[in-house]
């Protein structure tokens, strides 16, 4: 039943802890499912105290057990296990606290294990963080190598030698984590969230040797897999060895076989760069005198050509033609210029041929009266009118004394000429 309070009326400490505890004892027997972080043996005591905690979350709970129920789990209970517990919920009143006192203990088998563990990577998978288009590529000479390992491990011995050998300028910031037990999964995310905040930092290493499949499950956590797939710097994965799986080598940008093969990754060897480099510098030389020689060859043989050994034979040769093309234009121009010039004399005579004035050179004359009209009949002009004679060379002016009419005529060659014309 609800408790009924209100502010005139309030509630009681003790009687809020009772009530808790009531409904904590209602509860029953459960099933719960997690990670031994702690595992604490009281000489003396019949009782073992275990600290419960849930690998997806930052929640951990008390659990009471029998000493005999502890001793009698094969494999024995080991702190990082992964364990399924029969327990009563208690709270007790008294200290505000709740805790589990544990009935029954199974150990959760490596089949089991592996087939959470695969439920658990299709899930990840189907939300795109293990995708190939995700994946950064590695720099080729990082400035800063971030190093995430246990302190004084042989990982992180092998990566410092090897990368010193390979490159010795190189700098590697170590960032120290558990790298086994209840702490391994939450100390790796804050070290590699720490290193990711710092600029220099171009890649990050999170090396460990080899072990168990118990022994690298912090590394397949939900939580630490989210952190990797989320931060800026690619990250290489260096777990265990060669058979070893974990998820994290699945959303980690390269995956190395062992922490020395992630050295190898991320740092070049010198020696080689080296080598490489003279290669290099080998064929471009070789590129660049092979060129050369080539238009050297070019050059002699463009040279050895009469054209280019003297180049006035081109310049001879179109003076010729442009003589030659000269002496046929003025052929043409000459040839033209006498065609036009008989062809002006044909007209001239012609035209000269049909001029009146021709006409009055052969001695005949165009008589006008006063007003200039010609007068072409008798009738046109009476005694003693003034007239005009149009010669070849000029004009006789005249008078009329007489005229005789013709009884006829003959009609006339040609038409009457204009003598204005």
């Amino acid at each position: 039943m609800a408790l009924e309070t209100s502010l005139e009326a309030p509630a009681p400490v003790r009687q809020i802890a009772t009530a808790i505890a009531g409904w904590v004892d209602r509860l029953g027997a459960v099933w719960v499912e997690g990670q031994v972080a702690q595992v604490s043996r009281r000489p003396g005591m019949a009782t073992v105290f275990l600290t419960l905690r849930d690998p997806l979350a930052d929640i951990s709970v008390t659990v009471t057990c029998p000493r005999t129920l502890v001793d009698s789990l094969d494999p024995p209970l080991v702190e990082g296990a992964s364990v399924v517990v029969h327990a009563k919920p208690s709270y007790y009143a008294n200290r505000g606290t709740l805790s589990l006192a544990a009935r029954e203990i199974r150990m959760v088998g490596l089949g089991e294990l592996l087939a959470r563990l695969e439920r658990r990577r299709r899930l990840l998978a189907a939300e795109g963080l293990f995708a190939p288009e995700l994946k950064r590529p590695l720099p080729f000479l990082p400035g800063v190598v971030g190093l995430v390992t246990s302190p004084g491990s042989a990982a992180e011995r092998d990566v410092l030698e090897i990368a010193r050998r390979r490159w010795p300028a190189v700098r590697i910031e170590v960032a120290p984590a558990a790298m086994q037990g209840s702490r391994c999964a939450g100390e790796v995310i804050e070290a590699v969230r720490r290193l990711d905040a710092r600029p220099e930092v171009a890649v990050i290493v999170v090396a460990r040797g080899g072990g168990s499949v118990e022994d690298l499950l912090p590394f397949s956590d939900e939580g630490l897999i989210r952190v990797v797939a989320a931060v800026r710097t690619p990250v290489v994965s260096a777990i265990g060895h060669e058979p070893d799986n974990p998820l994290m080598d699945l959303v980690a940008d390269v995956r190395a076989a062992t922490p020395t093969d992630a050295a190898k990754l991320v740092v070049p060897d010198v020696v080689h760069e080296l080598s490489a480099v003279d290669q290099a510098r080998h064929r471009l030389r070789a590129a660049v005198q092979g060129r050369l020689v080539r238009e050297r060859s070019t050059l002699e043989a463009l040279r050895s050509r009469p054209v280019l050994a003297d180049p006035q034979v081109l310049v001879r040769s179109r003076v010729e033609q442009l003589d030659g093309l000269r002496e046929r234009a003025r052929r043409s121009l000459g040839h033209r210029l006498d065609r036009a010039h008989d062809d002006l004399g044909h007209q001239r005579a012609r035209v000269r041929a049909l001029s009146p004035l021709a006409t009055l050179q052969r001695g005949y004359a165009v008589l006008q009266d006063d007003a200039g009209h010609v007068v072409t009949s008798t009738a046109e002009v009476a005694d003693g009118a003034r007239v005009s004679v149009r010669v070849a060379d000029g004009r006789v002016h005249a008078q009329v004394l007489s005229t005789d009419h013709a009884e006829s005529a003959a009609p006339p060659d040609h038409p009457q000429e204009d003598p204005h014309a």
